[in-house]
Protein backbone atom coordinates (compact mmCIF):
# COMPACT_ATOMS: atom_id res chain seq x y z
CA UNK A 1 0.00 0.00 0.00
CA UNK A 2 2.81 2.42 0.64
CA UNK A 3 4.11 1.85 -2.87
CA UNK A 4 0.38 2.81 -4.52
CA UNK A 5 0.84 6.34 -1.97
CA UNK A 6 3.98 6.94 -3.51
CA UNK A 7 2.96 6.33 -6.55
CA UNK A 8 -0.05 8.80 -6.32
CA UNK A 9 2.26 11.11 -4.81
CA UNK A 10 4.42 11.46 -7.62
CA UNK A 11 1.75 11.96 -10.29
CA UNK A 12 0.02 14.12 -8.42
CA UNK A 13 3.96 16.06 -8.32
CA UNK A 14 4.28 15.23 -12.16
CA UNK A 15 0.30 17.06 -12.83
CA UNK A 16 1.14 20.20 -10.50
CA UNK A 17 4.62 20.73 -12.50
CA UNK A 18 2.48 19.83 -16.28
CA UNK A 19 0.11 23.03 -14.42
CA UNK A 20 2.70 25.44 -13.41
CA UNK A 21 4.96 25.52 -17.00
CA UNK A 22 1.88 24.75 -18.84
CA UNK A 23 3.10 21.82 -20.22
CA UNK A 24 1.65 19.59 -23.37
CA UNK A 25 2.72 15.93 -22.24
CA UNK A 26 5.33 14.96 -19.31
CA UNK A 27 6.92 11.82 -19.00
CA UNK A 28 8.55 10.48 -15.82
CA UNK A 29 10.27 6.73 -14.79
CA UNK A 30 11.74 5.54 -11.83
CA UNK A 31 13.03 2.20 -12.01
CA UNK A 32 9.96 -0.28 -13.89
CA UNK A 33 7.27 2.75 -12.80
CA UNK A 34 6.52 4.66 -15.62
CA UNK A 35 4.02 7.42 -15.69
CA UNK A 36 3.19 9.73 -19.22
CA UNK A 37 0.30 12.65 -19.68
CA UNK A 38 -0.76 13.98 -23.02
CA UNK A 39 -2.41 17.11 -23.37
CA UNK A 40 -4.51 17.77 -26.66
CA UNK A 41 -2.90 21.32 -27.90
CA UNK A 42 -5.36 23.80 -29.36
CA UNK A 43 -4.90 24.15 -33.52
CA UNK A 44 -3.65 27.62 -32.43
CA UNK A 45 -0.71 26.59 -30.62
CA UNK A 46 0.46 23.93 -33.35
CA UNK A 47 3.57 24.86 -35.06
CA UNK A 48 5.33 23.95 -38.45
CA UNK A 49 7.83 21.45 -38.60
CA UNK A 50 11.06 22.65 -40.92
CA UNK A 51 13.25 20.09 -41.95
CA UNK A 52 17.04 20.79 -42.29
CA UNK A 53 16.55 20.89 -45.31
CA UNK A 54 14.10 23.59 -45.24
CA UNK A 55 11.49 21.29 -46.45
CA UNK A 56 7.87 22.25 -44.78
CA UNK A 57 5.43 19.80 -43.90
CA UNK A 58 1.98 20.19 -41.25
CA UNK A 59 1.09 18.07 -38.98
CA UNK A 60 -0.91 18.04 -35.22
CA UNK A 61 2.59 18.01 -33.95
CA UNK A 62 2.91 19.65 -30.32
CA UNK A 63 3.68 22.72 -29.61
CA UNK A 64 7.44 23.19 -27.66
CA UNK A 65 7.57 23.00 -24.33
CA UNK A 66 6.62 26.28 -22.65
CA UNK A 67 9.79 27.69 -20.38
CA UNK A 68 8.21 30.43 -18.09
CA UNK A 69 9.34 33.36 -18.80
CA UNK A 70 10.81 35.98 -16.33
CA UNK A 71 8.63 38.65 -15.30
CA UNK A 72 9.26 42.25 -16.60
CA UNK A 73 11.54 44.24 -14.54
CA UNK A 74 10.00 46.41 -12.08
CA UNK A 75 9.52 49.72 -13.03
CA UNK A 76 12.23 52.86 -12.46
CA UNK A 77 11.42 54.17 -9.25
CA UNK A 78 10.58 57.95 -9.56
CA UNK A 79 12.59 60.87 -8.40
CA UNK A 80 16.39 62.18 -8.35
CA UNK A 81 18.27 60.04 -5.93
CA UNK A 82 20.22 61.51 -3.21
CA UNK A 83 23.22 59.05 -2.42
CA UNK A 84 25.62 58.18 -0.30
CA UNK A 85 28.92 60.08 -0.59
CA UNK A 86 30.91 57.45 1.52
CA UNK A 87 30.49 54.69 3.50
CA UNK A 88 29.22 54.44 6.98
CA UNK A 89 25.84 54.30 9.44
CA UNK A 90 23.29 56.35 8.34
CA UNK A 91 20.85 58.30 10.44
CA UNK A 92 17.85 59.96 10.10
CA UNK A 93 17.96 62.14 12.47
CA UNK A 94 20.48 63.94 14.64
CA UNK A 95 19.72 61.87 17.90
CA UNK A 96 17.44 58.70 18.67
CA UNK A 97 14.70 61.00 20.55
CA UNK A 98 14.74 63.92 18.05
CA UNK A 99 12.25 63.91 14.66
CA UNK A 100 13.73 62.89 11.46
CA UNK A 101 15.69 65.45 9.38
CA UNK A 102 13.20 64.52 6.61
CA UNK A 103 10.03 62.51 5.83
CA UNK A 104 7.90 61.17 2.69
CA UNK A 105 5.84 64.33 1.27
CA UNK A 106 8.02 66.84 2.71
CA UNK A 107 9.70 70.08 1.15
CA UNK A 108 13.13 70.39 1.09
CA UNK A 109 15.12 73.27 -0.41
CA UNK A 110 18.81 72.72 -1.90
CA UNK A 111 21.49 72.27 0.76
CA UNK A 112 18.86 71.05 3.36
CA UNK A 113 20.66 68.89 5.63
CA UNK A 114 18.67 65.15 5.15
CA UNK A 115 20.37 62.86 6.80
CA UNK A 116 23.65 62.05 9.01
CA UNK A 117 26.29 59.83 7.82
CA UNK A 118 28.53 58.23 10.53
CA UNK A 119 32.63 57.62 9.55
CA UNK A 120 35.24 56.78 11.65
CA UNK A 121 32.89 58.65 14.85
CA UNK A 122 32.67 61.66 12.88
CA UNK A 123 29.05 62.88 11.98
CA UNK A 124 29.02 63.95 8.29
CA UNK A 125 26.04 66.31 7.47
CA UNK A 126 24.19 64.88 3.88
CA UNK A 127 23.02 67.95 2.61
CA UNK A 128 20.36 67.87 -0.32
CA UNK A 129 21.44 68.50 -3.86
CA UNK A 130 17.93 69.93 -5.86
CA UNK A 131 14.71 71.22 -3.85
CA UNK A 132 11.86 69.58 -4.05
CA UNK A 133 9.44 67.18 -2.31
CA UNK A 134 10.44 63.76 -0.75
CA UNK A 135 8.80 61.17 -2.39
CA UNK A 136 10.84 58.20 -0.57
CA UNK A 137 13.10 57.48 2.05
CA UNK A 138 14.70 54.36 0.95
CA UNK A 139 17.78 54.40 3.86
CA UNK A 140 16.88 53.03 7.27
CA UNK A 141 18.24 54.76 9.92
CA UNK A 142 20.74 52.86 11.26
CA UNK A 143 21.61 51.10 8.34
CA UNK A 144 25.61 50.75 6.65
CA UNK A 145 25.43 52.77 3.57
CA UNK A 146 28.19 52.78 0.84
CA UNK A 147 29.27 55.35 -1.76
CA UNK A 148 26.60 55.40 -4.39
CA UNK A 149 23.54 53.93 -2.39
CA UNK A 150 20.27 55.51 -2.84
CA UNK A 151 18.99 57.71 0.55
CA UNK A 152 15.91 59.21 -0.79
CA UNK A 153 14.16 60.43 -3.72
CA UNK A 154 13.39 63.61 -4.65
CA UNK A 155 10.73 64.59 -7.22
Amino acid sequence: MAQVDDHKATVDQLVELMEEFRLSSAKLQRGDFVVAFNRPVPESQRFRRVSVKGEESEGPYEAPVAVPIAPPPPAAPKGTPITSPMTGIYYGSPSPSAPVFVKEGDVVTAGQTVGLIEAMKVFNEIPCAISGTVLEVVATSGQIVNPGDVLLRIG
